[in-house]
């Protein structure tokens, strides 16, 4: 009885001081549920801003984050973000991770295959969401912070399809596109039959692309690439940097590092 009683008063000993402890919150952002006229809902933006942004009064690019939400690649963007400032290898930027609900409906084009159509119901909007990017988050973003107008852009597999398609039907949206094993294989390749002509037609300002693709069959991205050297204007510095060792699943986190270096480089002076 008493050695019962003994543990008992050391347990209670041991788990007092730790019940009364509180931990103090990490905060790594902010997130904000706005309404959108375009979606016809309210959407979710996260944003991470760099260390100093506060006092610093400076301005900063933007790098727009599809698939931005927190249960999908906020946390390890804007992670790569934060490492390259702290160590000094990449920019200091904003990262905004626009938050995807129904990835098909809104970043996927419509398509004219029947069993995609039959498979996924829903996709082909990928125009609707532009607009929302286009019309009222960039549009937010610059009123609420310290933007300088330099504006990228990145996305993984259906994500880097419409970074693409972006690109090709609008690139003035964006100043730098970042692309990783995008699903060119939609709707048989068709986006990069029309690149020739997209690319023709293109603005004459500068542009940058980086692409990749892991080691995957059927995605599409090598003939991309081929149109790139065909016909892409001098005005677009695009970069194509595949990873074969890597596959569909595990590219993405190395890949968003060696963009983000590419893309974001430390300036001389800064």
């Amino acid at each position: 009885m008493i050695v019962r009683l003994l543990t008992m008063l050391l347990l209670l000993a041991v788990a007092a001081p730790a019940a009364a402890q509180s931990g103090t919150p990490i905060v790594i952002g902010q997130s904000y549920r706005l309404p959108s006229a375009v979606m016809g809902t309210d959407r979710t933006m996260n944003i991470w801003l760099p260390p100093g942004y506060a006092t610093s009064g400076k301005t900063y690019p933007v790098l727009y984050l599809l698939d931005g939400g927190v249960e999908q690649d906020f946390h390890h963007i804007s992670g790569l973000a934060q490492l390259g400032t702290i160590v000094g290898t990449t920019q200091d930027v904003i990262v905004v991770g626009i938050e995807t609900v129904d990835r098909r409906n809104e970043l996927a084009f419509p398509t004219s295959d029947a069993k995609l159509k039959a498979d996924y119901p829903t996709a082909g909007h990928s125009a609707r969401f532009r607009r929302y990017i286009a019309n009222e988050v960039k549009p937010w973003v610059a009123a609420h912070y310290r933007t300088s107008g330099d504006d990228g852009l990145i996305g993984e597999s259906l994500a880097g399809l419409f970074v693409v398609e972006t690109l090709l039907r609008t690139p003035a949206l964006f100043d730098r596109y970042i692309a990783i094993s995008p699903s060119l294989w939609w709707d048989n390749e068709s986006l990069t039959a029309l690149a020739p002509g997209l690319l023709r037609a293109g603005d004459v300002q500068r542009r940058w692309l980086w692409l990749t693709v892991a080691d995957e069959k059927g995605m599409g991205v090598d003939g991309f690439a081929a149109a790139l050297k065909a016909s892409a204007p001098p005005t677009l510095d695009w970069t194509y940097a595949p990873r074969r060792n890597e596959t569909h699943a595990t590219i993405y986190h190395g890949a968003a590092l060696a963009a983000l270096r590419a893309l974001y480089p430390v300036v001389a002076g800064n």
